[in-house]
C-alpha cells in the first residue's frame, strides 16, 4: 500500500510541472514520409508470374502437404492501379488465368505493391488462386485479393 501511495504522489508531482516549448531542433525537424515513385512491373511480367508460381508451390508443399503447382499463367490483365488514391502505397491489381498441375484452369488475383518486397527494398506481390485458399485468408472466393 505504501508503494501505491508513493507512485500516486510521484504522478501528481509530475503532472504539476509546466510543459516546455519545443526546442529549435524539434521545430525544424521535418519528416517528409514515404516517397513513392509508382513504378511497378506490369501484370504479365515474367518476374511477377514466376514469383507467384514458385511461392505457390512452396506454400502448397510446406503448409498443405500438396504437390499442386502452377504450370502456366496467361491472359493477365490489370483491373486497377492506385485505386485508393496517390497518398497510399502504389498497387497494381491484376487477374489472370493459371493452369495448375491437376489440369484445371483457375483465376489468380494478385497485387503488385511498391516497397513491400524483402525488407521493403523492392516491389512485392500477394496473390490468391481460386479454389486453393485453404485457410480462407482472402475469402470469399479470393475477393479480398482484389480492390
Amino acid at each position: 500500500m505504501r508503494i501505491a501511495g508513493f507512485v500516486a504522489a510521484a504522478l501528481l508531482a509530475a503532472s504539476c510541472v509546466p510543459a516546455l516549448a519545443a526546442s529549435a531542433l524539434e521545430k525544424n525537424f521535418w519528416l517528409s514520409g514515404p516517397n513513392y515513385d509508382g513504378v511497378l512491373p506490369q501484370c504479365s511480367d515474367p518476374a511477377v508470374t514466376g514469383r507467384i508460381s514458385s511461392r505457390f508451390a512452396a506454400k502448397e508443399a510446406n503448409y498443405w502437404n500438396s504437390t499442386l503447382t502452377i504450370q502456366q499463367i496467361d491472359e493477365s490483365r490489370q483491373i486497377a492501379f492506385e485505386p485508393w488514391g496517390t497518398d497510399y502505397i502504389p498497387r497494381r491489381f491484376c487477374v489472370a488465368r493459371a493452369l495448375t498441375s491437376d489440369g484445371h484452369y483457375r483465376r489468380v488475383s494478385y497485387s503488385i505493391a511498391e516497397d513491400t518486397g524483402w525488407i521493403g527494398f523492392s516491389w512485392g506481390v500477394e496473390w490468391c488462386l481460386d479454389g486453393t485458399d485453404h485457410n480462407l485468408a482472402y475469402a470469399p472466393a479470393c475477393k479480398m485479393a482484389r480492390p
